[in-house]
């Protein structure tokens, strides 16, 4: 896998790993403009096995990363809960959702849920109608069906405002 060149126009896909539903968002960056592409969600029947429900949102995200040829991707890091059989099996999903561009030979980045909040509307514990009223500046022509739709974009967001830093990082350490 390699990083493309920080300058030219850059396809990225941002993915928030759920096992009910798994947003993704598709943005162009160039410099600093963001160009909305595409989002939506995978989601799986709630009445499939763990296995199943992972096999899914597997092959709704190829699906979307077939459509949609993003040069880059950026995923959303786990949120450590009091539940650890929960945080385990949101472990999965987010493997899965890491796995499937890695597949497509696509580097991938992660981002705290809190980064991602900060770079979006420049406070950590921002809540959700203030991510989607930053998205509407944003990316005016976004107008993302779910909440987790609209995270998977703060996500790209996020990796288009850090991927020359993440670039440089990877760099240093030889990948």
């Amino acid at each position: 896998m390699t990083t493309l060149p920080i300058r030219g126009p850059v396809r990225i896909i941002g993915i928030d790993p759920g096992l009910r539903r798994t947003g993704w968002g598709v943005i162009e960056a160039e410099g600093n403009r963001l160009i909305y592409v595409a989002c939506g969600s995978v989601e799986p029947p709630d009445d499939l096995p763990l296995a199943s429900r992972l096999l899914a949102i597997h092959e709704g995200l190829a699906s979307v990363l077939s459509s949609h040829q993003p040069m880059e991707a950026a995923v959303e890091q786990t949120f450590v809960n009091k539940d650890g059989v929960a945080t385990l099996k949101l472990g999965q999903a987010r493997g899965v959702a890491m796995l499937a561009p890695a597949m497509f030979g696509i580097s991938v980045a992660e981002y705290a849920p809190n980064q991602v909040k900060k770079t979006v509307v420049g406070a950590g514990h921002a809540d959700k109608q203030q991510i989607a009223m930053m998205l509407k500046i944003l990316l005016p022509k976004a107008e993302p069906p779910s909440a987790d739709a609209a995270d998977a974009l703060a996500i790209a967001i996020t990796h288009a405002h850090h991927r020359q830093s993440t670039a440089l990082r990877l760099k240093v350490v030889g990948i």
